[in-house]
């Protein structure tokens, strides 16, 4: 392989290699389909098992006023003459009043469902079963009654629940007290009454009732009173269809699409009859109060009528002279006045004694416009006190009558009520003032008649008074006809422009295809996340730029794992992937060294088991092959084992010789594995090795070594953990700093080959034990190798690297035991 990263090569801007990440994800290619079999499984039962949210629809005009050819409008009955706001038709719509108004219409007091194992499905207008209630009778609401049909005739029902509240539906109250526990069962016949102390209620099979299919399924309903039905259908959306427009959309989303139809149709429908029972009640009110009149009134016609035609026939007078009919007809014109004061005069008196004696309804009240009377104050008035009396009435639907809110709005009654006896008051002063005026006039008129005579005059007291009952009859006549014309022509104020309509519902929940697509992501993207942020937290080297962002020296092998349970690999497998990756990293030193003919070479690490005792002897092993003279120095004197892979004797070897208690040919012993391969075994384990090393004997060792072989590889301990490969530094050519993938420790290999070089010392970097499962190294690694020397750990960074080489090192069997348990795991 060629070499990588010499000095002189500037390093490179650090970029994401894709092909990199690709081979990564691609060696976990077993958890991407799992999870993303997994995602599917769990999209496909959410779709299977969840029930379907519908969203339905209905739109609603806004008018923004009146039509100036609106009878309402032409006849001054209506409420009050400002525009309708937007803003306020959205908040009735949305009003807990309408909505209760629109539940009590609709049937939803019992609900239907049908157990389909994971989930209910509610029926509705489609259940073989329908309960019939008595409504006068408290009943247990929100309390589950199962139901299982025996056979076509009976069925068995049992409840069972706590703290359940009783609701009359009669009265729209709830019961007092509250039940602590039911448990209750019993079978039945169909139409045969059902009594408890909680309920009281009849169960009768209805046309969707099929004994092949129903009588296998299991059934349940459950009672709901108003309140909780207003508060679960309140859930909709409105809003207009754009900023510009007054026309609203209304939205509502439920699992049942049946339902959500039907009540925003029923929505709307109240909410457009809402106004138009305002207008009707006022015409209605207005109609009776006219009735009222009219009963008393006739009563007075009739009687003149019967005194003017006695009268006529007695005297013989069929008409008045020429003299008298003028007196007639003026006194005709001011008792059409009089006539017309006085229905005014007497509604004056009875919307002031109505508002006195009925200060809590205003259900009577007569609008002061639908009787003639133009008086804006007195109209505007009346108009704010049926709005605050509607409000009021709305607001005590779901209100008591001691919230703050209804207090406020008593104190507005009041107010508005005082503000309209105030007014009627200075009214009705200024009608009697009116009254006596015309009084006074007619009676002027009367006295200037006396000159007529005594028939004529009598008989002109007698026209006065059936004409004045007349007019008084006709005017409440006309104004009769004129309410009934009005309630006939009252439409809406608003309409309805599209109604909801199933078929064009849709389901917006679950979205399936949706929910797969989201499947698929986090199948993929868990298995990402897992990768990336394995390699994330993993401290240990495991790709090629890890290295290389951790030193600038030049990496000259990249070792392949090996699968043999032999450390002599390149000896006995030549022609392995192992050997050849040897045969590459030796050309590779040839570069490093120049071309020098002769090197000594030492291998060393950071840590234990790096593979530096596997390294050398292959590395000596590969020059020995090259029929170059190649001697092996096990230069780690602390914990010697080269001798047993080999086979040989440590009773003599480096350390005998460096006491000068041997000769170099003393030490020396053949491979027995290749003639051109020698060793130099440790030898005994000495007290004070860096000492030797340091020595003059050691210097004289290599002397003579270099006069005998052309290659001179030194296994060396760890760098990280002791001086002496930094001692044998001076003899060496070339130096070999292993890093072993997937264990080597990122933060130490930083650290001492920062070490290193700050020293300014020379270095090659070995990566050992690479595994090829991820696509190649560079494109993600494995983990793990057999071999090491069971050092340990210490180096004085809290990893736990280097025992063993230490003097003062002492077994702890309580780490020891932890770290044995801690491998199993």
């Amino acid at each position: 392989m060629a070499v990588e990263n010499f000095d002189g090569i500037q390093p490179q801007e650090e970029t994401i290699d894709l092909r990199a990440l690709f081979y990564k994800f691609v060696r976990y290619w077993y958890l991407f389909a799992l999870t993303v079999f997994v995602a599917f499984v769990v999209a496909f039962l959410f779709n299977k098992y969840t029930n379907p949210v519908f969203e339905v629809s209905t739109s609603v005009l806004v008018k923004d006023d009146k039509s100036k050819l609106d009878p309402s409008a032409m006849l001054g009955i209506g409420l009050s003459n400002t525009q309708q706001n937007v803003e306020n038709e959205i908040g009735i719509l949305s009003s807990f009043s309408l909505t209760y108004r629109s539940i009590q219409n609709l049937g939803f007091e019992v609900s239907y469902f049908i157990d389909e194992g994971l989930v209910s499905k509610e029926l509705y207008k489609n259940s073989p079963f329908e309960v019939v209630f008595d409504t006068s009778v408290a009943q247990a609401v929100g309390l589950k009654y199962d139901l299982k049909f025996i056979n076509k005739n009976t069925f068995k029902i049992d409840a069972e629940a706590e703290l359940i509240k009783k609701y009359v539906f009669g009265t729209n109250k709830y019961d007092d007290g509250v039940i602590e526990r039911i448990n209750w069962s019993g079978e039945y016949a169909f139409g045969e009454l059902i009594e408890t102390p909680f309920a009281k209620f009849t169960v009768i099979l209805t046309n969707s009732f099929d004994p092949e299919l129903n009588l296998k399924e299991n059934y349940n309903f459950i009672f709901s009173d108003y309140y909780s039905l207003t508060e679960q259908f309140r859930g909709f959306d409105i809003e207009p269809i754009n900023r510009e427009a007054s026309i609203l959309n209304i939205k509502m989303k439920k699992d049942n699409i049946h339902k959500a139809v039907d009540f925003l149709n029923m929505l709307t429908y109240i909410y457009l009859t809402r106004s138009l029972e305002q207008k009707n009640q006022i015409a209605d009110n207005t109609i009776r109060f006219i009735d009222n009149q009219l009963n008393i009134i006739s009563d007075s016609l009739s009687s003149a009528e019967i005194n003017l035609q006695e009268f006529q026939s007695k005297n013989e007078v069929m008409d008045m002279s020429f003299q008298a009919q003028q007196v007639f007809q003026y006194i005709e014109d001011l008792q059409k006045q009089q006539a017309e004061l006085e229905v005014k005069s007497r509604y004056y008196n009875n919307l002031k004694n109505y508002i006195v004696k009925n200060s809590e309804n205003i259900d009577e009240l007569v609008a002061p416009s639908a009787m003639g009377i133009e008086d804006p104050v007195l109209n505007t008035l009346v108009g704010e006190l049926i709005a605050l009396y509607n409000k009021k009435t709305e607001n005590l639907l779901y209100l008591t009558e001691k919230s703050s809110t209804i207090l406020s709005m008593n104190t507005q009654i009041r107010s508005t009520q005082n503000a309209i006896l105030g007014n009627i008051n200075n009214i009705i002063q200024n009608s009697n003032q009116a009254l006596a005026e015309i009084d006074k006039r007619i009676t002027e008129v009367t006295n200037r008649a006396s000159y007529l005579p005594v028939t004529q005059r009598k008989l002109i007291g007698f026209q006065r008074e059936f004409q004045l009952a007349d007019n008084i009859y006709t005017y409440l006549l006309e104004k009769r006809s004129e309410a009934q014309i009005t309630k006939a022509s009252n439409l809406p104020d608003n309409e309805v422009i599209d109604v909801a309509r199933e078929e064009l519902g849709e389901q917006v929940f679950p979205k399936k295809s949706l929910n797969y697509m989201i499947a698929l992501i986090l199948g993929l993207v868990f298995p990402v996340v897992y990768v990336l942020g394995k390699d994330y937290f993993n401290d240990a080297i495991i790709e090629k730029k890890d290295v290389e962002n951790a030193t600038k020296f030049p990496i000259i092998g990249q070792l392949l794992h090996s699968s043999k349970e032999t450390q002599l690999v390149v000896l006995e497998s030549p022609k392995s992937s192992v050997s050849e990756a040897f045969r590459s990293m030796r050309t590779n030193i040839q570069y490093v060294a120049k071309g020098k003919d002769q090197l000594c070479i030492m291998v060393t690490a950071d840590m234990v088991s790096a593979g530096k005792t596997f390294v050398s002897i292959n590395t000596a092993s590969i020059y020995a092959q090259y029929g170059k003279k190649t001697v092996l120095l096990g230069f780690d004197l602390r914990k010697p084992k080269i001798y047993q892979d080999f086979g040989l004797s440590n009773s003599k070897g480096l350390t005998t010789y460096l006491i000068n208690k041997a000769t170099i040919d003393d030490i020396i012993q053949p491979s027995g594995v290749n003639d051109y391969l020698d060793m130099i075994m440790a030898g005994p384990v000495p007290p004070n090795p860096a000492e030797l090393i340091a020595g003059e004997r050691c210097t004289q060792l290599f002397k003579e070594l270099r006069e005998r072989y052309d290659y001179i590889i030194i296994d060396t301990p760890p760098v990280g953990l002791v001086t002496d490969a930094f001692l044998l530094m001076e003899h060496t050519d070339v130096n070999i700093f292993l890093v072993r993938q997937g264990v080597t420790h990122k933060k130490v290999f930083s650290s001492i080959i920062g070490d290193i070089e700050a020293r300014g010392m020379k270095m090659s970097i070995v990566i050992n034990d690479i595994k090829l499962s991820g696509g190649g190294y560079g494109y993600g690694y494995g983990y793990g190798y057999g071999y090491g020397y069971g050092y340990g750990y210490g180096y004085g960074y809290g990893y736990g690297y280097g025992y063993g080489y230490y003097t003062d090192d002492k077994p702890d069997k309580k780490k020891s035991f932890a770290k044995r348990l801690f491998n199993k795991l």
